[in-house]
């Protein structure tokens, strides 16, 4: 660890949905957090209630701004929206279940299970193009809130953007981690090993939902 000045994230992953329970793909489209989700993110909220943190930032899409709505009722803070936070653009499957996908988009679901970064799904976006708005989105905060503490509430494809940027995996390396719902996650830029870098502190941690009834 390190006792220099540092820039801290707290990614929070989203409560879960009524389209997570039902294994569907969300993306750019949107559904609400389910009664779970609610609980979940409550939990989260409570713990970070004795948190200090100088801001929180969301991704514009309604469950991520329900997700910050429910924690800032404990914690007392504004929130700013940034649409690079976006989850990944999925196009055509958005809002289908795997099963209705093999029988609408076969091909489409072929393509994306091959890893191509450059892979555009129709009416989507392709890997990269989803890593580098928000990786932009880091960046610009390490420039602008240099030495602060953010909340970040976002999706599990910004975390597996986040983790591959900091660890230096490739695009095409399938996703190695499972991103909890109302998970916390924080990273800190500053100086560890004698050197400037980004590091994980904490990785899709769950304590807060111990207890919390599915």
């Amino acid at each position: 660890m390190t006792t220099q000045p540092k820039t801290t994230l707290l990614i929070i992953r989203h409560g879960e949905t009524v389209w997570n329970a039902e294994q569907r793909f969300q993306g750019h489209e949107d559904s609400p957090l389910n009664e779970t989700g609610r609980r979940q993110v409550a939990a989260l909220g409570k713990r970070m209630k004795n948190m200090k943190f100088d801001g929180m930032i969301s991704s514009d899409l309604g469950r991520t701004r329900e997700t910050a709505a429910i924690i800032t009722n404990f914690t007392g803070h504004s929130v700013e929206l940034d649409s690079r936070l976006r989850e990944r653009n999925y196009g055509v499957l958005e809002g289908l279940t795997v099963d209705e996908i093999m029988q609408e988009h076969s091909d489409v679901l072929d393509q994306l299970k091959k890893g191509d970064p450059d892979y555009l799904p129709p009416e989507g976006e392709t890997h990269r193009q989803h890593y580098r708005r928000n990786i932009a989105f880091f960046e610009e905060v390490l420039q602008q809130r240099c030495e602060t503490t953010i909340a970040v509430v976002a999706h599990g494809g910004v975390l597996d953007s986040i983790f591959r940027y900091i660890s230096g995996l490739s695009l095409a390396h399938p996703r190695c981690f499972i991103a909890a719902n109302a998970s916390l996650t924080i990273v800190s830029h500053g100086i560890f090993y004698s050197t400037p870098r980004w590091v994980l502190e904490t990785w899709c941690e769950t304590g807060h939902l111990d207890g919390i009834a599915n």
